[in-house]
């Protein structure tokens, strides 16, 4: 991968955990893992919100860093993130929390230094909006929710 950007990384106290790194050359996200100093059951339904142990410093204003579930924890045990796409905007300096929700009928189990969620990094773009009184038509309209198909 060519487009790189330097993300300041703070650690925060006490927080022993390796610094968040790419799995394999094609990975797009980091793994985050939980920095906890005993596990952590989260019960079906529940809502937890699991500390990194980071802090971090986005190079501009025109990046954004997103935090994701990771499919394996979704799909082996129904673990997805409360928010649905967790926001770190490039202005916030405080820890980063993944905020975890159970939806699963078992409870799961977080222990510390698990992997629990992924962080990419993307541009920003903020829009100009303007006002129109008819936008420009295409073949599929106004059609959605499965309109396309399945």
């Amino acid at each position: 991968m060519t487009d790189s950007i330097t993300v300041k990384v703070k650690r925060m106290a006490n927080n022993s955990l390796a610094l968040p790194t790419y799995a394999t050359a094609a990975s797009a996200g980091v793994d985050l893992s939980a920095d906890l100093r005993e596990p952590i059951t989260v019960s079906p339904g529940e809502n937890v919100k699991i500390p990194t142990g980071l802090a971090i410093e986005l190079p501009s204003q025109s990046v954004v860093a997103l935090v994701f579930a990771r499919s394996g924890l979704a799909s082996r045990h129904g673990i997805g993130l409360t928010n649905g796409v967790g926001v770190i905007d490039s202005d916030y300096r405080g820890e980063i929390q993944v905020l975890i929700q159970n939806l699963g009928t078992q409870p799961v189990t977080i222990k510390p230094g698990d992997r629990i969620a992924q962080m990419l990094f993307m541009p920003i773009f903020h829009a100009n909006f303007e006002d129109v009184a008819e936008l420009q038509e295409t073949p599929r309209g106004a059609g959605g929710f499965g309109s396309t198909g399945i």
